[in-house]
């Protein structure tokens, strides 16, 4: 017998409550839905159901060879599509959920590229840094930085990103260098209002110590190209991500901090609704973002 086939049939079994549901949903007669599921406890020499007349119980080994067979069938199917797709044509309207910094400074080339490459994707980005639930928004892939507590969601490692301390040179030559984080405490500090990640504003030494700095902030604000603005014109110290300041200090516009100190990193994930029947137009997107990004990213000083 067919062994794909029988493992589909004892699926079926179970969900339909009988041989005679199997057999329905696969076009075969009951007691060949039954002669299935029989071969089965044969090779494996274990009983799956109690049977009676009346109805199917699935026996302690039968319950846990059920979760195990749904786990192999959906990876075939999965396996199916992905081989299909990658012989198709991405198409529709792809809808991506993204941080509104980081959207705007280093998503564009990543989405002209992808749109040059798919002529029949349109795409629609939602910049935003609250929480979207991307069933109820209607999103294919969100792009999310920072700690994700939704187990319900799929997630793609894209890329690493440093929290970074910085400053103008014009207000490091008007304060002076700092060199501990109680330095960096006594100028004027500007803030990320809508932190999600634990660990803001904490300095990790060479033997493991944790500094947090804690107290007042001279501005905060829920916008990081704001921040970035106010620590460029020298109104004080920002701490942030390395994907907004990381440019500027290469250039020479801003100075990192505390150098031997270490801050906690961030994650930047591809998050999708469903791991299942994932459409070609968000693959290929999400593979877009890995290879331009990547585990050395433009962004890291």
């Amino acid at each position: 017998m067919d062994k794909l086939m029988s493992l589909n049939v004892f699926v079926a079994a179970v969900e339909e409550g009988s041989f005679a549901g199997a057999a329905r949903r696969f076009a075969l007669s009951p007691a060949m839905a039954g002669k299935h599921v029989s071969q089965i406890e044969a090779e494996l020499g274990a009983r799956l159901f109690q049977r009676t007349t009346r109805r199917l119980s699935l026996t302690e080994v039968g319950r846990t060879y059920y979760v195990r067979c749904r786990q192999i069938l959906a990876a075939f199917e999965e396996a199916n599509r992905e081989a299909t797709a990658a012989q198709g044509t991405a198409r529709g309207v792809l809808r991506v959920a993204v941080p509104v910094t980081f959207g705007a400074m280093h998503l564009g080339p990543v989405i002209a590229r992808y749109l040059a490459d798919h002529p029949e994707v349109n795409v629609e980005v939602v910049l935003g840094d609250r929480y979207v639930d991307l069933i109820d928004a209607g999103v294919d892939v969100a792009i999310r930085i920072g700690k994700l507590d939704d187990p319900e969601l799929v997630t793609r490692r894209l890329a690493p990103c440093s929290m970074i301390a910085c400053a103008s040179p014009e207000l490091i030559a008007q304060h002076g260098l700092p060199g501990t984080p109680q330095a960096l405490s006594r100028l004027p500090r500007l803030a990320f209002s809508d932190a999600v990640s634990e660990g803001d504003w904490t300095f990790i030494d060479a033997a493991g110590q944790a500094h947090r700095i804690d107290g007042p902030c001279r501005l905060t604000a829920n916008n990081m190209q704001m921040l970035l603005a106010c620590v460029l014109a020298g109104a004080g110290v920002a701490f942030g991500p390395s994907f907004v300041f990381g440019e500027h200090i290469r250039q020479g516009r801003l100075i990192a901090l505390l150098p031997e100190y270490r801050a906690n990193a961030l994650a930047i994930q591809a998050v999708y609704p469903s791991a299942r029947g994932i459409p070609l137009k968000v693959r290929r997107f999400v593979d877009y973002l890995a290879e331009d990004f990547g585990a050395h990213p433009p962004w890291e000083v």
